[in-house]
């Protein structure tokens, strides 16, 4: 196994080579995703950061031993909704001395080029990239003694179809998913700083992040002020050209996740929903749209939108926030807005600080929550030294021990979960 402190130089080298290559990767990614210059500026920044970052957990890491034994290596997929930031998760995984085996989304194959080029030269055949397709990358790590985990981002319908092949090769499973997140705001809050992060969080990447929220829940007390807030937030928005630095949101870079919003939206309105801003669609083009008096029998209030689309409901009662927060197959992340209650209210939404085991899949519980702080500070060190994940269908961890098979869910490093504590 390479030195712990060697681990430590290359990623200093890769801080290095991902600022002397600043402008290329922010272009090529732009290219690649659709993102907008700022949002891909933002990125690097952020990882640049996160890199340094590691640093913190350098007394942690020195304490463990990877999966991974001679000749073995760690099996990652990584999602299309990035470019930058995926480097947290590769090194997080390398930085506990496991090989890694890297296979992007097939539309990132200009970054993961660049990404590759960057790093053969710092880490050799240590960290290799994969170019076929994920079917065939998974089927094969899902049957290959030399990959004892594999760690995927994507849809808990993909995920959880490899559950037989999980069991019947005893390997290790970690699963990132999707979100639902709700967005509540109870009565004592900052509606202008709430509607404000409402909006930020929800337009940046144009809503492409597991974390945006999506499900919105207003006081009564408090929702025709905060509703006529976020209306001038959105449309406040500079949308066009994601090349131009301008430009605050761009489309959407899956045309899958267009159809379906093209679905939740016609369901709403069918239900009684009204769309009080937006609905316009030009090609991946899905403008900031809100739609008012949501329900739960609503295709948006149950299936992920994973764009620009916030659906907002009132309640009356502070219980009847807490009930139809917990009514959803997801549970990753809740922002909430409120008095010096909001704590009380978060505590009883979020399950463990790190991830446990369960007996069955948990619904009604998130992995993390924020409470009267903006989502840009909260997700500082998330994969590094913040643990990240959820309960539902968010995520889950599957592996045999002691020729048991379990299931562990909530917030978790892919650092830790593909090591061992040292005997």
């Amino acid at each position: 196994m390479e030195a712990f402190e060697s681990r430590f130089e290359k990623v200093h080298a890769l801080t290095t080579a991902i600022r002397a290559n600043r402008d290329n990767l922010v272009d090529v990614a732009v290219q690649d995703t659709g993102f907008t210059y700022r949002e891909c500026n933002i990125e690097v920044d952020g990882i640049l950061s996160d890199l340094q970052d590691f640093e913190t957990m350098a007394q942690t890491f020195a304490l463990r031993q990877p999966v991974c034994e001679s000749g073995q290596a760690v099996a990652l997929v990584l999602p299309y909704n990035g470019s930058a930031w995926l480097n947290t998760a590769i090194v997080s995984i390398y930085m506990v001395g496991n090989p890694v085996r890297v296979k992007f989304a097939s539309r990132d194959s200009g970054i993961s080029r660049l990404t590759e080029s960057l790093y053969r030269p710092i880490f050799g055949d240590t960290i290799r990239f994969d170019y076929s397709d994920g079917r065939t990358f998974l089927q094969k790590a899902m049957t290959d003694p030399a990959t004892p985990a594999i760690c995927l981002f994507g849809s808990d319908d993909y995920a959880g179809q490899y559950l037989d092949a999980i069991k019947a090769h005893g390997k290790k499973f970690v699963f990132e998913g999707p979100g639902k997140d709700p967005f509540i705001v109870l009565p004592g809050a900052d509606t202008e700083a709430a509607a404000r992060e409402l909006a930020y969080s929800k337009y940046i990447y144009a809503g492409q992040t597991c974390t945006a929220p999506e499900r919105v829940y207003l006081h009564r007390t408090i929702y025709d002020d905060f509703l006529e807030l976020f209306l001038d937030f959105s449309r406040a928005v500079k949308v066009g050209d994601p090349s131009d630095p301008a430009t605050e949101m761009g489309p959407l870079t899956s045309t899958k996740a267009v159809e379906a919003i093209k679905d939740q939206l016609n369901d709403a309105v069918q239900r009684g929903a009204q769309i009080a801003l937006g609905g316009r669609i030009e090609g991946n083009l899905v403008y900031p749209t809100v739609v008012i008096n949501a329900h739960h029998d609503m295709l948006g209030m149950q299936d992920e939108t994973f764009g620009p689309v916030t659906f907002i409901s009132a309640f009356d009662e502070t219980e009847e926030a807490l009930h139809l927060a917990q009514d959803s197959r997801y549970g990753l992340r809740v922002s909430i807005y409120g008095d010096e209650t909001a704590a009380d209210f978060a505590e009883k939404l979020t399950g463990e600080p790190y991830c446990h085991r369960v007996t069955e899949i948990t619904y009604g519980r998130f992995g993390t929550a924020g409470v009267n702080q903006p989502q840009s500070e909260i997700w500082v060190s998330a994969f590094v030294s913040k643990p990240v994940g959820g309960y539902g269908l968010s995520g889950w961890i599957w592996e045999t021990v002691e020729n048991e098979f379990i299931i562990k869910q909530g917030p978790k490093l892919l650092s830790l979960e593909t090591s061992y504590p040292k005997e």
